[in-house]
Parts: C-alpha cells; structure tokens; sequence
C-alpha cells in the first residue's frame, strides 16, 4: 500500500480535527505573529553601527568577521545548555567549535547565542533542589529567549538533551518561530548495569538489605560516562518526540557521543540549518514545521513506546508556545488507539541502546505511518512529509548517508510490529472524578495492578512516606496520598524516591497504590500512581482533604479516581496549609513568584501559556 493509499486511523482523523478547530484563534495569531516577524527580517543588516560592531568585536580577524560585517550571508545562533556535571549535555562543550567549523564550509557563521541552565533531576531526586526542576523548564525558555532576542541570526540550533532542557528550548524556539530551527542531541552513554539490576539493588536498599556502598556501585555501573542515561525516562522520550516533529536529522537522536557518525551527523545538522535559514536556499521555518498534526505525531509516538508521564505536562505546554490547545483528553483518547510497540526499562528490561538496535525510531515511524497512525504528509526540517524519518543514518567511506531502517525488529522483546504489538493501546490514561484529574502511566501494570481500592494513608512528603516504611508502619493494602506537591505548593517535585518503597510493598503482596498532586516522572514504574492530579490541594483540590482511613478508589479502566466521602463531610474539614519548608534554601526564594503563577497541571503546570 502506498502512501497516498494509506487511510488515517479515524480516531487520529478526529482528535486532529478537534485540535485544530479548538486552536484555531490562538493558532491563527501565533501564525502571524511569525509572519511578520519573517517579514522584517533579522536585525544585522538595519543595525546602527556601533550595535553592529558589538555583534562581531569578538570574532575571529578575517574572513568570519567580514562575513559578519556585510551581513549577506546566514548567521546560525547556538544556544547550549552545556555543562561538564551532567552526562548528557558534556558532550556538548567541543559542538560550537564543530558548528562554525561546518558553517564555514558552506560559507557561513555561527556564533554563541547563549547557554541555559540544566539541572539534572538525577542528582537532585529527593532533594530541595528539585523543587525548581520543573520550573526550570521555563527558565530555559527564557534564558533561550534572551540570548535570541539580540536578533542578528537567521536560523537557530538547540543543544539540548535532558528532561525540562528540550521542552523549555523548544518553547524557545516556538516563540521564534520564523527562524529555521534544529535539534541536535548527543546522544545516550553506552550501556552499563541492567537496569533490572539496578532497580532490584536500590528496592534491596530500601528493605535495609544492600549497604550504602553496594548501592552507590550499582548506580555508579549504571551512570557511568558521558551520554544520556539509558532508560526511557523523559531525556530519551525528548528525543523520540523531537525525530517525530521532524525536529533532528533522521535518526540522529541515539547514536552514541563521541562517534563518527555523531560527528557527521552534527555538521549536516548545521549545514541543514544554513539550508533552511531565511538566507537559505530551503528556508523553513519552526512554525512551518510544528503544526497541529506534528504534535498529534508526537503525541503517538510517546504513546507508541510507553513514554515519560511528564510529557502529560510538557507537549501540552510545548504544544500552547505554538499557538496549539492540547489536553490530557486528547491524550488519552489517542492512548486508546495506540498500540505499543517498544518494551524499554522502566515499561522491560531492555534499555534505549538495545531500542535503537532493534530498529530504533524509523522502524517505529514506519510502523506506524502505515498503520494509519501517523500523518505523513507533514513539513520536516528534511523536507516535506514524515516518510524521511524512516530512514536511518550510516558511514559510507566516511561519507554521511541514509538508508531505510530495518523492515523487521532485530529484537521482538524489545520493538514490534503494529500488526503483533506488546498492548493493543498506549501507555497512558485519563482518571477522573470527585477528586479531579490524574493521568496514570499503564504500560508497567500488570493487569491486576490496574484497579485499587483501600484506605488512604497521608503524607505531606516523600520523606514521611519513607520515614513510615522504615519504621514498619506501611502494612495491609493501602493508597498512599502525598499531597501538596503541586506547582504552586513546592514546584511539583519527582516524587522517584516513592518507586522503589512502593514497589517492595507491591512484591511482599501487598494492594498499593498512589495519588498525588505531583509529579513521578518517565521513571514510573509497577505501581499505580495517579500523578499530577488537578485541582492541587494548594487550589483547593479535594485531595488535601483526604485524612487517614478514607477509602480511595483509583480505577484506570473505568478511568476512575474518587474518594468515598460524602461532599458535605469534605467541605467541613481544615483547608490545606502547604509545608513551609519549601519556600526558602536552595535558591528557592527566588522564585516564589513563578510558584504563585503557576497553571495548573492540566496546562502544562508552567507560568506562560498564550493559548
């Protein structure tokens, strides 16, 4: 069947349809916000003297600084959310030498835009800081804006790989949509300890079984050099996101740091840039790539491989920078027709080297464009129509080319067919009810494991949850509620820390489950955690009513999330205080007025949104 031929899923057909007519205002101004910024140009060749001479003092004498002065040719800003702590973004330090390098060969600049701050949930898990993670997210957007804002750059790249990194970098580049835009990843360290190993070491550790020093090998096996952590959490789900938008170079997002195809892959990511600039002979813009169906694209390759619960607030708050009003509806309404087709860690054993192995991301979108499931007929920064992201990128002689991806999984464990796939729907579910909204990752669940109903336990933190654990306190079946850890209570933490108690409870037979205004991230894992529930309890949301003994029901089935308790009874108990503790240390007095503007979850839990 050929493409033309293949027909839309007509649940894709739909949602698409509703999207767009729900967008269509706010789209309409985003679009012509970028037109006319398009239509006015960059600033370098209108500006005054002594602003142009600032723009090109520090390059290098010579050719780069005469290229700059006559302003004739593409100039591509870099904005790098490089640091030598964080795995995923060291590589990045020796890429701005690599892109001017590769822009001259074309006859072109590249200079430094700026750097945005990257935090690494991973070292802050558990910890004060990551009361600023999420938050974060829109620094980067903002930090990325300023850079820009210089306006004296026709085209634009992102380095940037990590959780809140690519989404604030994308908002970014949504609000400079006129400019030609790419993403260029790093890509993920080589594989180290199992990440099965590793999850039994740290569940070990919380039952008082493995030392300290055992467990910090173990993570030290796991983490181990420079790329992307290898699991599936929201790092590797940016990256999948990012191919299907037509955002990287076909299948540039997992190939190793460091490599010569990395290399390769890196210049032509500039010279693509050069291409699409306003001066280019290809010129593209962002908003031309990013569209309503780019994110329905997104959103179902997300589902497609069990991807990171944070992108239930990322894509929507990504999706609203480009004018684009995505809900958690839409969501799980495309979640019903997805099939899953990957199985990597946390949703199997596998991690995301032995993903690309398998087939990688072209298999995949090859699957599902001809599934009906994916709209081909989209502009990407490699030309129109999503069919290029299918192929694959390889070395012949030294020379970068591209080839179809493999037509069969390598690894069935790992990659599947649309016609034989791990589950005939996604991985992820709409919850609602008397306590509001939740999304609840499924694609870990066993099928027993779906529905829970049994008496609250509350907790105010994490920590007191362990504190309980550690201290025998946890028996029988019970919903842990742990509350106000909304964005506007303490910025809405990963709560990572609850995984590996919860889930001893789970393997002693114990019926657990979880709900909570906060976040538990792509590495949510085999118990039932209703996350980001919305109303917070700071907004008044019923969960900060909840006290011990309340029975709960959390039903991702029947999409159902109440407490069994009479209204009347829940409106005359104590209105929620927050923990003080989260208003200062840390830095995060600082930012006390983003916490008091936060959205909602459901909006993407950030402080800008024009839609």
């Amino acid at each position: 069947m050929t493409s033309s031929t293949i027909p839309l899923h007509p649940v894709l057909a739909e949602v698409t349809a509703r999207i767009t007519e729900a967008s269509r205002e706010s789209r309409a101004a985003y679009e012509a916000q970028m037109n006319e910024a398009a239509a006015s140009g960059t600033a370098r060749g209108r500006l005054s003297c002594g602003n142009q001479a600032h723009g090109f003092a520090a390059a290098d004498e010579g050719w780069e600084k005469l290229t700059l002065k006559l302003a004739e040719r593409p100039n591509i800003g870099i904005v790098t959310a490089y640091n030598d702590m964080l795995s995923a973004h060291q590589p990045y330090e020796t890429y701005p030498d690599q892109i001017k390098a590769a822009a001259r060969e074309v006859v072109a600049t590249a200079q430094v835009a700026g750097g945005v701050p990257a935090m690494c949930d991973g070292v802050t898990q558990g910890r004060g800081g990551m009361e600023l993670s999420l938050i974060s997210r829109d620094v980067v957007a903002m930090s990325a804006a300023i850079g820009l804002s210089h306006d004296v750059f026709d085209a634009a790249l992102y380095l940037g790989i990590c959780d809140k990194i690519v989404p604030g970098l994308f908002i970014a580049a949504a609000r400079f949509g006129h400019l030609g835009s790419l993403f260029v990843p790093s890509g993920p360290m080589a594989s180290g300890l199992p990440n099965p190993d590793k999850a039994k070491v740290r569940q070990r550790y919380a039952l008082g079984e493995a030392s300290r020093v055992e467990l910090l090998e173990a993570e030290a096996a796991s983490y181990h050099s420079p790329g992307t952590c290898t699991f599936y959490g929201t790092a590797n789900s940016n990256q999948m996101l990012m191919e299907a938008m037509g955002l990287h170079l076909p299948g540039a997002a997992f190939v190793a740091p460091n490599s010569p195809l990395r290399t390769a892959l890196t210049r032509a990511a500039t010279q693509r840039a050069v291409a699409i600039s306003a001066l280019g002979e290809d010129y593209t813009p962002f908003h031309a790539v990013v569209t309503v169906k780019s994110i329905v694209n997104a959103t179902v390759a997300l589902l497609a491989t069990g991807g990171s619960t944070n992108h239930t607030l990322h894509l929507v708050a990504m999706a609203a920078a480009a004018g684009i009003h995505l809900t958690w509806q839409d969501i799980a309404e495309l979640s019903g027709v997805t099939p899953l087709l990957a199985r990597i860690y946390p949703n199997g054993v596998a991690d995301i080297n032995h993903f690309q192995a398998a087939g990688g991301c072209g298999f995949l979108f090859r699957e599902l464009i001809e599934a009906g499931l994916l709209h081909e007929g989209v502009q990407t920064v490699n030309g129109f129509g999503l069919r290029r992201q299918t192929e694959e990128p390889w070395l012949d002689g030294g020379v970068l080319r591209w080839r179809p991806a493999a037509r069969e999984s390598l690894d069935l464990s790992v990659l599947r067919p649309a016609s034989d796939p791990f589950s005939p729907h996604g991985g992820m579910a709409l919850l609602s009810g008397n306590l509001g909204r939740a999304v609840l990752k499924t694609s870990a669940l066993k099928p027993q494991d779906h529905r829970v109903r049994a008496p609250a336990k509350v907790f105010a933190s994490q920590e007191a949850l362990q504190i309980a654990f550690e201290a025998g306190d946890l028996t029988g079946d019970f919903v842990a509620v742990v509350v106000g850890q909304g964005p506007r209570a303490n910025g809405m933490p990963e709560l990572h820390n609850l995984t590996p108690v919860l889930g001893a409870l789970l393997d002693r037979g114990q019926r657990v489950g979880l709900i909570t205004d906060g976040r538990m991230s792509g590495a949510s894992g085999k118990v039932a955690a209703a996350i980001h529930l919305t109303p917070e309890a700071l907004d008044g949301g019923v969960i900060g009513k909840i006290i011990d003994g309340d029975m709960v029901l959390l039903d991702a089935e029947q999409g159902l999330l109440q407490v069994e308790v009479a209204a009347d009874v829940l409106a005359a108990r104590p209105t929620f205080v927050p923990d003080a503790r989260s208003v200062h240390g840390l830095g995060r007095e600082l930012f006390a007025g983003f916490r008091a503007a936060a959205l909602p979850a459901d909006r993407g839990g950030g402080f800008f949104s024009p839609v």
